[in-house]
């Protein structure tokens, strides 16, 4: 992905290098992975993960630390400010073009754990959004772990897949559809409202397409593989795909993001059509 040259984005925190004490909401370690990755991406908070990590977290804190940020870690902030500047842009462009007013969230870099408007979340949470805060959470360690035991090519656009699809709950939240969808899940069965969390999570995967489609137009962005790099890594979160891989068989009922080829499908059809209205994921869902 060609990403230099991008002015900064005064919306992005680096808290890496520092870490506060307290108990973390969501979980560390094998266990807290292996329930993130039967979760992915955790959607807008993680939040429905809680109460199982709860009893492996009680008690537990992390120390306050501080440490200066390697030449690597530095490189990867002005990579991820990049791709929150394009998002920026694109994202204004599109809701500018409909009539609408974008309000840019922050993007928060961190280490091991972080307290948010959310609760807390350690690194085993996985890219989160917080609506409470209005704010994209991210360690980047999620994706040499996403690589190396899930199978993704890894490489600089599946980072800028998962962050485009992070803000696409954001932009759900400035739309109203994720409140629409919370009232919609009211006195639903456990199936019946995962199918909601579904439709919720592919359209994020679609508009981190859009995105895409945009961002090509303004920035000529893509280099050979990027595209390759964004399916592998939407194939590797699929529910099926994580299911299979982590318990041997797969419960569609309990899938609350969309299988691997679901997640494809709609990244690439929001970037092959650039049209922000054709993401209706609720009436296909069905």
């Amino acid at each position: 992905m060609k990403w230099g040259g991008r002015r900064q984005s005064d919306n992005m925190e680096d808290r890496r290098g520092m870490s506060g004490g307290g108990k973390a909401v969501l979980g560390g370690g094998l266990i807290g992975i292996v329930i993130l990755l039967l979760n992915m991406f955790g959607g807008e908070t993680g939040q429905t993960l809680a109460p199982i990590l709860n009893q492996f977290q009680e008690g537990q804190s992390a120390p306050t630390e501080q440490r200066e940020l390697t030449a690597q870690e530095k490189q990867e902030g002005e990579f991820v400010n990049a791709l929150l500047v394009d998002n920026e842009d694109v994202w204004t462009k599109i809701f500018k073009e409909n009539g609408w007013n974008y309000e840019a969230p922050k993007l928060v870099l961190f280490s091991g754990q972080v307290q948010t408007a959310c609760g807390g979340a350690s690194s085993a949470s996985g890219p989160f959004y917080c609506p409470g805060d209005r704010k994209v959470y991210m360690d980047m360690t999620f994706f040499e772990e996403l690589k190396s035991k899930f199978g993704a090519k890894g490489g600089d656009f599946a980072v800028a897949y998962v962050v485009a699809h992070e803000i696409g709950h954001h932009v759900q939240t400035l739309l109203g559809t994720s409140a629409k969808m919370r009232k919609m899940q009211e006195g639903l069965s456990e199936a019946e409202a995962n199918k909601l969390s579904v439709a919720l999570e592919l359209q994020a995967d679609f508009y981190a397409g859009v995105w895409t489609h945009y961002n090509e137009e303004m920035n000529k962005i893509l280099e050979p593989g990027d595209i390759e790099e964004a399916l592998s890594a939407a194939n590797a979160v699929g529910d099926d795909a994580i299911q299979k891989k982590m318990q041997g068989q797969v419960v569609p009922d309990s899938f609350t993001h969309g299988t691997s080829e679901q997640r494809m499908y709609w990244f690439n059809k929001g970037f092959k059509s650039g049209d922000v209205k054709q993401g209706d994921t609720f009436a296909e869902i069905n």
